[in-house]
């Protein structure tokens, strides 16, 4: 085994696996992994960690696979995930991770096209109707959860030697292939080395400010890229300690037996959480109290334990835009949601609003460290990083398409950059229509403006070939608790007050309020809660195209 560096400070410049063995020989019997079971908080410790991952590791090296072969991982975040992954690197195969709430065409898919030779199942939701999705000429192994009938159990598998050998892959060795989650087509496989791996874990450890003394809690998918990186790489790189939730009945608990320090979530929870915040305490009522001092201070004490957020230094948002009104709405409340974009292609490293600065409330931010940013002049955003993909898997087209000639990655972003260097995206390139009258409307600015009525939970303003744009959307959990024609007219002053926000070919024609939500099952979300445009555009054309006199119209609602 390689002796690991014992100095402390150096952890940031090392690869993945120099990081494992340092905190396996150094820190062995700090607390890494904790997992709920059963109400039960279960703690693994570096040490812990290391034999279980060197056990699978060893089983995989003994199972005749070409060095390199793709082994998928399909199950919801657990400590179970990290030592496969980690056991993965040991054997040196390169890992798939599949969404937990994938659909049996996707994970067909994804089996296929990286021809996965093994695939580690754990925590799902649909375990049988998933399963059979596996060929069954690919070898299965089951995490130690109930429900699943694989080639082998967790203990099956583990019940071996360890593996003593400590190898360390080049940087430019393929760790990895992470599948996109799909708003449009079947996903790319982005192959990304250790190398970019381990940059993006050791910027986001010093960009964060993390160290071993830090508490994160994992629920968002591991198979995305920003939990990938600033979860998993980044505690790698830190040494901290990740939590995990047992479902999402219990994430309230979790949550508060975390005690998070940094708490990264998307767009679609902190609009849940403020809608939570809003039950208990509605609008007028918070008004009231936060003008009064010792009231104010006190009432923003108790809303930060509630959502167990006492001991958070930073809160994030990323995956899709954040409604500027929410994170402006929180800042009263003393929670200051720092806002970042990234990408898979770029190991979701491309800019942050770090520090927060209520000024900057609707950017991006600045890039990350060691981070390169530049617009074309068609205003797309170029980024440049270590962190940027080797390429798509099996797609070389598609890599070249994506790829400048001086080497900047074209992210499909349209953007704006101020004089303090603040990029603010202005929507997907591939998102702006044009209406029939030849004029072209960018959709994402006008999604958040309406997003300010808090009696809309999801939006999608649409409009090809129409006269003028209209918008699709889905009533919140507050919206609920009013009448009809409250609800009707609050969203009619809505509309008047955003088109009078709008130029004349962009003022939108009138409001459809869709009975079906959107979710990740009925395929009108990605597994990372952002819209599926397309897919609510050919599932509603006789919505979209008919004709109405009323501004607000309902669809087949009992309310």
């Amino acid at each position: 085994m390689p002796d690991a560096t014992s100095s402390q400070s150096q952890n940031s410049a090392m690869s993945l696996l120099e990081c494992f063995y340092y905190r396996e020989q150094h820190t062995p019997d700090q607390p890494f992994l904790i997992q709920p079971v059963a109400g039960e908080y279960q703690t693994y410790n570096w040490r812990e960690v290391a034999t279980q991952a060197r056990k699978l590791a060893w089983r995989l090296t003994n199972m005749a696979f070409e060095p390199g072969s793709r082994i998928a991982i399909l199950s919801k975040n657990c400590a179970e995930w990290v030592i496969t992954d980690l056991a993965i690197m040991l054997a040196g195969h390169v890992s798939v991770p599949i969404f937990a709430t994938a659909g049996t065409d996707t994970i067909r898919y994804v089996l296929a096209h990286a021809d996965v030779r093994l695939v580690f199942v754990g925590k799902l939701d649909e375990a049988e109707k998933q399963l059979s999705a596996i060929d069954e000429k690919i070898t299965t192994v089951a995490f130690p959860y109930p429900g699943l009938k694989t080639t082998y159990s967790w203990t099956e598998f583990c019940h071996c030697e360890a593996m003593t050998t400590s190898r360390l892959p080049a940087a430019d060795e393929l760790m990895t292939i992470i599948y996109t989650s799909g708003s449009t087509g079947n996903p790319k496989g982005v192959m990304h080395s250790y190398g970019a791996m381990a940059w993006a874990g050791a910027q986001g450890k010093h960009d964060l400010g993390l160290d071993d003394t830090d508490r994160l809690l994992s629920y968002l998918p591991l198979a995305h890229i920003t939990e990938r990186v600033l979860i998993e790489m980044a505690a790698l790189q830190s040494g901290m300690t990740l939590y995990f939730i047992e479902s999402l009945d219990t994430f309230q608990r979790d949550v508060q037996h975390c005690q998070p320090t940094l708490f990264v979530s998307v767009p679609r929870l902190w609009t849940k959480f403020q809608l939570g915040i809003l039950h208990k305490l509605p609008q007028a009522k918070l008004n009231i109290l936060l003008k009064i001092p010792l009231v104010s201070s006190l009432i923003k004490r108790k809303i930060r334990h509630g959502l167990g957020l006492a001991q958070t230094k930073l809160c994030a948002s990323g995956s899709a835009p954040l409604p500027p009104v929410i994170t402006a709405w929180f800042e009263k409340l003393g929670i200051e949601i720092c806002e970042g974009w990234g990408m898979t292609e770029n190991a979701a490293l491309g800019t942050a609003c770090l520090p927060f600065r209520k000024d900057k409330i609707g950017c991006i931010g600045v890039p990350w460290g060691n981070v390169t940013l530049k617009l074309s002049e068609q205003q797309e955003l170029l980024t440049k990083s270590p962190g940027n993909m080797q390429g798509y898997y099996q797609d070389p087209q598609r890599t070249a398409e994506a790829l400048t000639a001086d080497g900047f990655l074209r992210t499909g972003d349209k953007a704006i950059v101020d004089a303090d260097g603040y990029y603010t995206i202005t929507g997907r390139i591939k998102d702006i229509f044009k209406t029939a009258k030849g004029k072209y409307v960018t959709p994402a600015p006008i999604e958040a403006m309406l997003m300010e009525n808090t009696f809309i939970e999801q939006v999608c303003v649409t409009g090809a070939s129409l006269a003028q744009p209209v918008a699709l959307l889905v009533l919140s959990e507050e919206a609920q608790e009013h009448s009809r024609s409250h609800i009707t007219h609050a969203l009619q002053r809505t509309l008047e007050k955003v088109n009078g926000q709008l130029e004349s070919h962009q003022r939108l024609d009138h409001m459809v309020i869709l009975a079906e939500p959107w979710t990740i099952e009925n395929d009108l979300l990605t597994p990372t809660l952002k819209v599926k445009r397309h897919v609510l555009e050919e599932r509603f054309p006789d919505v979209i195209h008919q004709a109405y006199t009323d501004k607000v119209i309902w669809q087949h609602h009992s309310v």
